[in-house]
């Protein structure tokens, strides 16, 4: 039996808090600890929270809750993340039970006898090779910008880019074919490091990016930045995947989520980048029930909808978040409004979707293999959006050829792949 503390991490929220996670393993990994089986088997629990919406923050609780219930005597239970971040008095007077409630990072330092609470920088933490043929790779934290329904800068502060050099080292030593770029703000990458990464730096990035690896995915774009050389460097990666941070497109409300751009702007640069490349994937969310949002508000998100075609769509109904400029807005909608057009939305786009993936049947993609039987293109991101069902005999992190033969909803079939010639295009 070792003799080593072992740990377990709970991960909850969105690819940003999977990195945390990963770096948080990285240093536990390198002060000694090894990884438990099961949480009951942990020495420390750490449960790394998201208090992005209310149900996130309700998942949390929740999770926190179940695990304390799960550990063995002896063990520690760290809460760490946005909610801890946010929340952190309040969390660790409601829940005596929780040995530590503290911001981004500190559970690395209860591999001492006695833990303090140092100032410990995630962002350019070191982490483990990806067990997957691909990894989310924060390139930046926290955000400028004053949307009236976010509270993330409240607590995630300011923006804060890593060097490209740091992005790049991390990269290569994830050993992976596909990097997914991840931030608050992600085309704002180096803004707030204008002497030694310019103007322009994500666009760099990218490319210096697609040097190293076979695929480079950008996740949460805001449409206002997407210029053309961005547009380029995304197509020239051969991940033409455009995942645009809309939120609504009815000019009142827009004004008044403080946000940029209309039904109209929107589908003009969609329909510019669908001409220069056919072949492009889109995915956005929108926010359902926002205060104010009126029958007239919600008609045009159904018509934008509609005259899109994305491939991809989340919809969430608002959520009050204290501090926020929206927290003080009038006119709130009711929530049996909400739940009626959140039903109307999803059930339009899933329409939209499923036919989408219809009309891929017969055409020959290039998958990515993430595991046994399950593989993805160029219009499938990760973890958010469906799969392709390859043969379960062509190896994990090969790039193969398939023809698709049937669609499943969100999810494809295809036959056709060489497992011979699978294993040779295999990245190791």
């Amino acid at each position: 039996m070792s003799s080593r503390r072992s740990f377990h991490v709970e991960t909850l929220g969105c690819p940003k808090n999977q990195v945390d996670s990963d770096k948080l393993i990285g240093t536990l990994l390198a002060d000694g600890m090894e990884p438990a089986g099961s949480p009951e088997g942990a020495d420390l629990i750490v449960v790394n929270t998201c208090a992005f919406i209310d149900e996130a923050r309700k998942e949390s609780i929740d999770t926190i809750i179940e695990l304390e219930q799960l550990r063995q005597d002896g063990a520690e239970l760290v809460v760490t993340g946005c909610l801890a971040e946010r929340y952190g008095d309040e969390l660790a007077e409601a829940l005596p039970e929780v040995d530590h409630v503290a911001g981004f990072g500190v559970p690395v330092t209860l591999t001492r006898s006695r833990p303090t609470v140092p100032s410990l920088d995630l962002l350019n933490l070191a982490r483990p090779a990806s067990e997957l043929p691909w990894a989310y790779v924060k390139i930046a934290e926290g955000c400028d910008r004053a949307c009236g329904f976010c509270a993330i800068p409240s607590f995630r502060g300011p923006q804060r880019s890593r060097s490209v050099e740091s992005i790049l080292d991390e990269v290569r030593n994830l050993e992976i074919r596909e990097a997914v770029l991840v931030a608050q703000d992600l085309a704002a990458f180096g803004r707030d490091r204008p002497d030694d990464l310019g103007a322009g730096a994500i666009v760099d990035l990218v490319e210096r990016v697609a040097r190293i690896v076979d695929r480079v995915r950008l996740l949460y774009l805001y449409p206002s930045d997407l210029g053309e050389r961005l547009i380029d460097a995304i197509c020239a990666t051969g991940v033409p995947y455009f995942d645009l941070s809309l939120q609504h497109v009815s000019p009142p409300l827009m004004r008044r989520m403080r946000r940029w751009g209309n039904a109209e702007r929107f589908l003009d640069r969609i329909a510019a980048i669908r001409a220069r490349e056919p072949d492009a994937a889109f995915r956005s969310n929108f926010i359902i029930g926002y205060p104010g949002e009126t029958e007239q508000d919600h008609d045009a998100l159904l018509g934008f909808i509609e005259d899109a075609q994305l491939d991809w769509c989340g919809f969430f109904g608002y959520s009050e978040e204290a501090g926020t400029y929206a927290a003080d807005l009038d006119n709130k909608v009711p929530a049996p409004l909400v739940a009626e057009r959140l039903a109307e939305v999803r059930a339009l786009q899933d329409e939209i979707t499923a036919a989408r993936r219809d009309d891929l049947i017969g055409a020959e993609v290039e998958v990515l293999v993430d595991s046994p039987g399950i593989g993805r293109s160029h219009r499938e991101a990760p973890e958010i959006d469906g799969v392709i069902h390859v043969p379960v005999d062509v190896r994990p992190a090969s790039i193969v050829s398939v023809t698709i033969i049937d669609a499943l909803g969100p999810d494809l079939v295809a036959q056709g792949a060489d497992p011979d010639s699978a294993q040779a295009d295999d990245a190791g």
